[in-house]
């Protein structure tokens, strides 16, 4: 491989996280507010995972602790805003 190639599989590798993290954040959203998520994607989903632990195996729990930021992030505005909007 030639070092471009291997700069561009590194950042994808790295960039791969961010969907993992979006994608575990959505069931964990989901989850909480009472809404079944669409699996439309997840075999492609978990192979990427499987290949991604592979190389890191504790990558999951990374994007899985990210996600809950995230969805924390997000519940809390949420609350925010229901109580702006009734004052």
């Amino acid at each position: 491989m030639t070092k471009t190639v291997l700069i561009a599989e590194k950042f994808q590798n790295g960039a791969g996280l961010s969907g993992y993290v979006a994608e575990i954040g959505n069931c964990m959203l989901c989850a909480q507010i009472g809404v079944e998520p669409e699996f439309d994607q997840s075999a492609a989903y978990v192979e990427g995972w499987l290949e991604a632990m592979k190389e890191d195996s504790r990558a999951i729990f990374r994007a899985a602790s990210e996600a809950q930021k995230a969805v924390d992030y997000i519940m809390t505005r949420t609350a925010q805003a229901d109580r702006m909007a009734a004052e």
